[in-house]
């Protein structure tokens, strides 16, 4: 049996980073065309709340963007400054709350696409959160955020698995739920990595709450921030050509929120 280690997975942005990191293309194509459709003006500043290890941020520097980003883990925010740096880029990532924070200049658009909102565990910290991105941005700017719904009409998905492999390291990952608090409206997820190095073998085990959202309790938060109105919402196949119609079956959704 590989060793095991207990741990964050966030405390290990090298791995993380290349499970998630791995096919950044599409979601950075659909950025740049949710920006080309749904924004009526040029876009040059972009936020990240939650902003992990920057995968999508130094691309997005790298065409031309002036970027920034925050996140509550030093260590992830060390790892993707640390990249801006090795590209010759100025620094990009704070560490930050992503639901308490404060922007020197608006941005045109914000974005975080792989369900780091559902970390916010509350009620409260969710609308703080929105209430900050509306803050942040310019009049007709948008917030391109992508999570998972719990869906009411049939059983939610219960477990995904990835792999990606980068010279000699390889990472497999696993997540499956534990189980659904409908009343507290947590999702426990258990998740690991199996790390293969020339030299070691190892899992890293995690586990995780998620805060959780039917169609009609994120359309409940939306409301309570009214300077966000949903725009567009898409799948992740990330084909801005076909939107989606959310129901009560519809698992993975990114929406467009678009400030009036």
């Amino acid at each position: 049996m590989p060793e095991t280690v207990e741990g964050n997975l966030y405390d290990f942005p090298k791995y993380y980073d290349l499970i998630f990191g791995s096919d950044w293309k599409a979601e950075y194509d659909f950025l740049l065309a949710c920006f080309a459709k749904h924004i009526d003006r040029s876009v040059h500043r972009l936020f990240e709340p939650a902003c992990g290890t920057g995968r999508l941020l130094v691309k997005l520097a790298q065409a031309g963007f002036a970027v920034s980003g925050n996140d509550l883990n030093p260590n992830a925010v060390k790892f993707c400054n640390a990249r801006f740096q090795r590209h010759g880029l100025e620094s990009a990532a704070v560490i930050g709350d992503m639901s308490n924070f404060r922007l020197r200049r608006k941005v045109d658009a914000a974005f975080n696409t792989i369900n780091s909102f559902r970390h916010l565990g509350s009620e409260a910290a969710a609308v703080g959160h929105l209430e900050c991105v509306a803050r942040s941005l310019v009049k007709g700017g948008i917030y391109v955020l992508g999570l998972h719904l719990i869906p009411t009409d049939c059983n939610p998905t219960e477990d995904e698995a990835w792999s990606a492999r980068r010279g000699n390291l390889q990472v497999n990952s696993y997540m499956w739920s534990k189980g659904i608090d409908k009343k507290a409206r947590i999702e426990h997820l258990g998740m690991y990595f199996d790390v293969f190095t020339p030299t070691r073998q190892f899992r890293l085990v995690d586990h995780m709450e998620y805060r959780t959202y039917t169609k009609r309790q994120f359309q409940n938060l939306i409301r309570k921030v009214p300077e966000l109105q949903i725009e567009e919402t898409y799948d992740f196949t990330y084909r801005i050509d076909t939107p989606i119609v959310v129901d009560g079956s519809t698992e993975d959704v990114v929406f467009i929120l678009k400030k009036s």
